[in-house]
């Protein structure tokens, strides 16, 4: 996931759902589509950040040893500041890089004709 370049907002920005709701046309679906697109990007980035904490584990489990590490301290904060995921499904509507499949409707079978 390419999170470095984004325009997406780091803070809370009221959003004019007219603008949002263009492409698909319903507010409701809209909404929906964000919060899925959201859930995936969240996963996406916990994954990522799960693997680059990794190479910082410790094997022993001494407390005691547990000590301060400046690189994880530095990952860490390098997610926290990044947008939401949100954030980042909002901007990429906006910018057209969503991808929508909608389901084609059934064909009505020939029992049910009669």
């Amino acid at each position: 996931m390419n999170n470095k370049v984004t325009n997406a907002a780091k803070t809370t920005v009221t959003r004019d759902v007219s603008v949002l709701d263009k492409e698909i046309g319903n507010v409701y679906e809209t909404v929906a589509l964000l919060g899925k697109r959201a859930n995936q990007i969240s996963v996406a980035i916990k994954e990522e950040l799960s693997a680059k904490l990794e190479e910082f584990a410790v094997n022993g489990e001494n407390l005691e040893e547990v000590y301060e590490n400046r690189e994880q301290i530095e990952v860490s904060k390098h997610y926290e500041r990044m947008p939401k995921p949100g954030a980042l499904a909002i901007q990429e509507l906006l910018e057209g890089k969503m991808y929508i499949r909608r389901p084609e409707p059934a064909e009505p079978k020939a029992s049910d004709k009669a």
